[in-house]
């Protein structure tokens, strides 16, 4: 009688996974790379492109200011054996102010930079998700993962969308991304 009992539970648990694998063999799963789609489309080149003009002339205002902090920095070294106490002091004083307002020069182009790269994903992301479920409904996908989540660690190649995604965006979706902004001269 146990031993009915155990082939009986065997053969339950057999059935239990014949069926899950059945059922696991008939899912449809899609792969896409997100930071691919992001920088390969048209929507993300011009964001590319409007990141790089605002950071170049981040950079340059940051460029000239260390340069200046440079300059005072060795006039006062330059200085130090002739300047008496106070006014080396003052100068001192003078330098670190200035050091401070570089550094927060910096600070405040570094944040600058994130929020508008972060707008500008902020438009993105949406209209990528809309298009990777047009994608996933017409192809019948019960799943599109992201290869960025580190939780997947194995997909096939064949079901990489990444390109398909890039193609459909530039096709319709990135076309209302926004322009690059004209800056002033």
């Amino acid at each position: 009688m146990k031993k009915h009992m155990y082939i009986t539970g065997l053969l339950a648990i057999a059935i239990v996974f014949a069926l899950s694998a059945t059922e696991a063999a008939a899912q449809k799963i899609g792969f896409i790379n997100m930071r691919a789609v992001m920088s390969q489309s048209d929507a993300g080149k011009k964001a590319e492109v409007e990141l790089k003009k605002v950071m170049e002339k981040k950079k340059a205002d940051i460029a000239k200011k260390e340069d200046e902090l440079k300059k005072m920095k060795d006039e006062i070294e330059k200085q130090k054996s002739v300047l008496s106490a106070e006014a080396y002091r003052e100068k001192e004083s003078n330098y670190q102010v200035k050091f401070r307002d570089y550094q927060r020069q910096v600070q405040d182009a570094n944040e600058e930079l994130a929020k508008k790269e972060q707008a500008l994903t902020g438009v993105m992301i949406p209209e990528i998700l809309k298009v990777v479920e047009q994608v996933g409904k017409q192809g019948k996908y019960d799943a599109i993962l992201d290869l960025n989540n580190p939780v997947v660690v194995y997909h096939d190649k064949e079901d990489n969308l990444t390109k398909k995604i890039i193609e459909e965006y530039n096709k319709g979706a990135g076309k209302s991304a926004p322009a690059p902004a004209k800056g002033k001269k």
